[in-house]
């Protein structure tokens, strides 16, 4: 081996050497900078659960200060598109974009009887308690029996019948004293009422669907001596229709970002920190804040593969037609970010890292309280269980 052969593997392997002992450095540096951010010995409303969360500086009233400069895109769940360049003027310093529309929040009028038949649009209050079958979102197909008919066989006839494609099923019964409730062991009940789900965020009922259902339900209707109700198919696929453009119109979801303004951040610690304000990580390896009743207030994201060590780009996300508006949503997901961003040296962004403006984020903030209220103007309350089987 020649001198000169000699010198060049001494000199790659210096290189080598180099290379490994600076990406040691970066991951060092960014595991400090996440326990220094998360370690600075002042209290912190999301990392300590007994100190209230003080987001009394907001203007909106219910859903306002929301993150610095977060993506707050309103987005179809099918369909996500980035924010406007906030840096024009003459542009809103937030574009909103909801189903296949022009960008805007405005909610359209209430689901009217064109869309559902009169008898799902009740004048009446919603009564109290929330039923599986749901006249305004289900096509219900009423079974009438010869005799009362005990709980537990109407139990074991049904319990095969719960999906029809991706539609769920669900069944309530009429007891002998004219009330309506789910089916229960030890009841006696005079009517059966099926309800197979118009629409989901998959897409409205389609004849097949349909078709499958009732032939389904005739099975179960000649075991019980019932004698079911069929309506027209036409008529349920033209409700059908006429749901799925609400959900459509209504599939919003805001999202926010936290960027790095300098070195990445080390997950491990990241993530641990995390947990401590109170995320639940799930197997898709995001994160979702607890609402406190056993749901989802929003989720957050790392935006990279399970096999990466560090990121430098968080994503917070509210799914806004499915969560309540006396939650606070979207003022406690932008207090989070505002947090994070604080603590880790970042910049809240949206898609195009353009930070959006504390004026244009209360706008959203208004938005987002006309959308709730023309949700509940439709008798689609956001957060409610008609909302929720509607999202899902």
């Amino acid at each position: 081996m020649t001198d000169l052969q000699i010198s060049l593997l001494a000199i790659g392997g210096t290189l080598v050497v180099g290379v490994v002992i600076f990406n040691k450095w970066q991951e060092y540096k960014a595991k400090k900078s996440v326990e220094n951010a998360f370690a600075d010995g002042h209290d912190d409303v999301l990392l300590n659960p007994d100190i209230p969360l003080d987001i009394s500086d907001r203007h909106e009233p219910v859903l306002d200060a929301t993150p610095d400069t977060v993506n707050v895109p309103v987005t179809p769940a099918r369909k996500v598109e980035h924010p406007a360049d906030v840096g024009n003027p003459a542009e809103p310093d937030a574009e909103i974009t909801h189903g296949l529309q022009e960008p805007t929040l405005d909610a359209p009028d209430e689901l009217s009887t064109a869309s559902v038949p009169s008898s799902q649009a009740p004048e009446s209050a919603e009564p109290e308690k929330e039923l599986p079958v749901d006249e305004l979102i289900d096509c219900v197909i009423p079974m009438e029996f010869d005799a009362p008919v005990r709980g537990e066989k109407i139990l074991t006839e049904i319990a095969s019948l719960k999906y029809v494609g991706k539609k769920p099923v669900h069944f309530i019964g009429q007891s002998t004293n004219g009330a309506r409730d789910v089916i229960a062991v030890g009841g006696a009940y005079t009517n059966l009422f099926a309800g197979i789900q118009l629409v989901s965020r998959s897409g409205p009922l389609t004849e097949l669907e349909y078709s499958e259902f009732i032939m389904k339900l005739r099975a179960i209707a000649d075991n019980l001596n019932a004698h079911p109700d069929i309506p027209d198919m036409n008529k349920v696929m033209l409700n059908a229709k006429g749901l799925h453009e609400f959900v459509a119109e209504h599939d919003a979801q805001l999202s926010v970002n936290v960027a790095a303004n300098g070195a990445p951040w080390a997950l491990n610690t990241l993530l641990a920190a995390l947990e401590k304000m109170g995320f639940d990580q799930r197997p898709d390896g995001r994160l979702m804040m607890p609402d406190g009743d056993g749901g989802s207030l929003f989720t957050l994201s790392t935006n990279v593969g399970v096999s990466e060590t560090i990121t430098a780009r968080l994503t917070l996300l509210l799914d806004v037609p499915c969560v309540a508006p006396s939650r606070d949503g979207f003022g406690a997901m932008a207090a989070c970010a505002k947090s994070l961003a604080t603590r880790l040296s970042g910049t809240v962004v949206d898609d195009g890292n353009h930070p959006i403006s504390k004026e244009a984020l209360d706008e959203i903030g208004g938005q987002v309280n006309e959308f709730y209220a023309a949700m509940a103007e439709a008798q689609v309350p956001a957060g409610s269980m008609r909302a929720q089987r509607l999202f899902s």
